[in-house]
């Protein structure tokens, strides 16, 4: 099962990693850029417990094995 995604409202979406890392669970997008033909470009998210962004291809976030819309 994947996750529906609508990439124009991306930005600040709410996610939950299912497998915790370094207890970074609870991620939201911080940034989004898009191309001239409005695809995603680039993609930041960034952990509620961090203050740097870390890129993420957006389609990754689809995976529903991997991660869950809102904070769960």
């Amino acid at each position: 099962m994947s996750n529906q995604i609508n990439p124009k409202k991306l930005l600040h979406s709410k996610w939950t990693k299912r497998q915790v890392e370094n207890r970074r669970k609870h991620f939201i997008v911080v940034a989004v850029k898009y191309d001239e033909l409005g695809k995603v470009s680039d993609c930041q998210i960034q952990a509620v417990l961090d203050t740097e962004p870390q890129g993420i291809d957006w389609r990754q976030l689809r995976d529903s094995s991997c991660w869950q819309m809102g904070w769960k």
